[in-house]
């Protein structure tokens, strides 16, 4: 692979939300927001992106920060997957966002990469989204203009899309607190290593009854699998006021499966990966269960 010089673009640092939001609205579409630039600046050497101003927004203070408020978890959109994975609190209210930040790239990567920029890639294979769109995060998003919070299902639009508008810049994910006895997985395919770019990846999330033990949510995340991270609510729906045994659990794989449109590519065949979402659903969604009924 041959990486090219990039071309020429003016190069900015604001230090506000409000002038990294002018800068944006000004080139019309032809900038971009610099975050750990592990994906974008790939892509500008490979020509596949063309800016005439990159905008560098990590000297913009408030945006690099994991914290805790009233019934949800806040992380900065800065705030690199390293820091994810190490952050105590993280790893205390959602161990399945660790789980799934581990997995995205190598150290060196992690190191870079941040948890705003690889939503807003909108990659279909991007690892953090199934987890968190089983978490139900939101995305709070900000411009001159004032700020406004999107449900992430409703952020990723299209591949390497999203719902920002000119001039919007992703400030914040908020995850709302877990109720008892839930249990998440994430698990891709492969998962040999982190550099593997996932062929597919199944996040699950199962609350149970306290006292009766059958399923009283589920939420089901798939990754790779369509145009954009999706959930799988059909399969939800089969889960839901459940005894969770082999029976049900196979439904709703099966379920998954019908639910998915992914493509054939150098990787692998559309059918091998409708296969992969059927297996790796069954297996989520059983390690999921396992954890909620240890959970307290």
């Amino acid at each position: 692979m041959v990486l090219l010089p990039l071309p020429p673009f003016e190069y900015s640092e604001p230090r506000t939300i409000e002038e990294a939001s002018s800068l944006l609205t000004r080139y019309g579409g032809k900038a971009r927001v610099l975050a750990g630039g592990t994906d974008l600046l790939v892509a500008m050497k490979r020509k596949r992106v063309r800016l005439e101003c990159l905008v560098n927004i990590k000297g913009i203070r408030g945006l690099n920060s994991i914290s805790q408020s009233k019934g949800f978890l806040r992380i900065g959109a800065l705030t690199p997957l390293r820091e994810v994975v190490r952050s105590k609190l993280v790893n205390e209210k959602f161990p399945i966002l660790v789980r799934a930040a581990r997995v995205t790239g190598p150290f060196s990567i992690k190191n870079l990469a941040t948890i705003g920029g690889n939503v807003c890639n909108a990659s279909p294979a991007a690892d953090t989204a199934p987890a968190l769109l089983v978490l139900d995060a939101k995305a709070k998003i900000a411009s001159a203009e004032g700020q406004r919070t999107v449900e992430l299902e409703k952020f990723f639009v299209g591949p390497g899309k999203t719902a920002l508008k000119l001039g919007e810049l992703l400030v914040e994910l908020q995850i709302p607190d877990l109720p008892p006895r839930a249990g998440g997985v994430y698990i891709k395919l492969p998962a040999r290593t982190a550099e593997d770019l996932s062929t597919t990846g199944v996040a699950a999330l199962i609350v149970l009854d306290g006292k009766t033990g059958v399923c009283k949510e589920a939420r089901i995340a798939l990754g790779a699998v369509a145009p954009t991270p999706i959930r799988a609510h059909a399969a939800e729906a089969i889960l839901k006021g459940k005894a969770l045994g082999d029976k049900v659990v196979e439904e709703a794989a099966k379920a998954a499966f019908d639910e998915v449109k992914p493509i054939s590519d150098l990787r692998n065949s559309a059918w091998y990966r409708k296969e992969v979402v059927r297996a790796l659903t069954r297996r989520a969604i059983k390690q999921a269960l396992a954890i909620a009924k240890e959970a307290s």
